[in-house]
């Protein structure tokens, strides 16, 4: 029986405190985050780090280990994953710092995303050879790439990556659709990617911005997973009535999937199918 992987961006790059209140910046407000939408069934948290005192986007792995302690002391087999993200730094040394955390701090994934891409008011900057040079790290610490995908090509480029062997089975892929310059919330682009997948994969799908919802319950029905959280979308709807929790926007997978008569799948039973070590 299917069951779901409910993967939970609670933070991300761009919200802040003054577009939203909901949005968790601090270890202690992310933590209480994850904590309250474990229990609704949450196996995976992609984590962003904030600076204590401004509040902006950091790399430091010392706000990443303080970050994991705290989630680790509660729950030892969430998955978590750490951002390599180049949208506010680009340089590879920061970058990778996340993947420099040892012992049992060290985050299970890493985000690695498969190009560049154009955002509404800035870009991401992706060349191949840092795409590479961030496969081989993870690779070399034992660290699995969670694979972002924006684009078509962007699939082309993973397949190469798993030629060169700087990739392996089996391969968790989140498939990002809605932002202004990628792949749209197109069920033919979406097709197109499913039909494309390298065997031994699983996906999930995030909707960005107004179309969360839709391409959430999309992805309860066709993929392997979700992913939901403040990162991709501040509000509850397109209409901009209500501004989302973390908790509310898991809750209403929870509660579509229980509908569907879909499960969430547990850290532990994630942990099996990714082959990852235990907490």
């Amino acid at each position: 029986m299917k069951k779901l992987i409910i993967n939970l961006a609670p933070t991300g790059m761009v919200p802040t405190k003054e577009m939203t209140i909901h949005v968790p910046v601090t270890p202690e407000e992310i933590f209480n985050d994850i904590d309250k939408c474990v229990e609704l069934g949450v196996s995976m948290v992609h984590l962003h780090a904030r600076d204590d005192v401004t509040g902006k986007p950091t790399y430091k792995k010392d706000v990443y280990e303080r970050i994991i302690y705290k989630i680790r002391e509660k729950y030892p087999d969430l998955v978590l994953v750490g951002s390599t993200s180049g949208r506010n730094f680009n340089e590879f040394g920061k970058r990778s710092q996340v993947l420099d955390i040892r012992g049992d701090l060290k985050p299970d994934m890493a985000s690695l995303t498969m190009g560049s891409m154009n955002f509404m008011k800035d870009s991401s900057l992706n060349s191949p050879e840092m795409i590479q040079k961030l496969a081989y790290k993870m690779l070399e610490n034992g660290i699995k790439p969670e694979i972002e995908i924006f684009s078509i090509g962007m699939l082309k480029f993973t397949q190469y990556l798993i030629k060169k062997e700087l990739l392996k089975p089996p391969y968790y892929i989140n498939v990002l659709v809605g932002n202004i310059a990628t792949m749209q919330a197109d069920l033919l682009d979406i097709g197109t990617v499913k039909a494309s997948l390298p065997e031994d994969s699983y996906f999930s799908i995030a909707g960005l911005g107004k179309c969360q919802r839709n391409m959430n319950i999309l992805g309860i029905a066709i993929a392997d997973g979700v992913r939901t959280g403040v990162e991709d979308y501040i509000w509850m709807d397109s209409s901009k009535k209500e501004l989302a929790t973390n908790y509310k926007l898991v809750k209403r997978i929870k509660d579509v999937a229980d509908i569907m008569g879909i499960e969430p799948m547990t850290s532990d039973e994630l942990r099996n199918i990714l082959g990852l070590e235990r907490g």
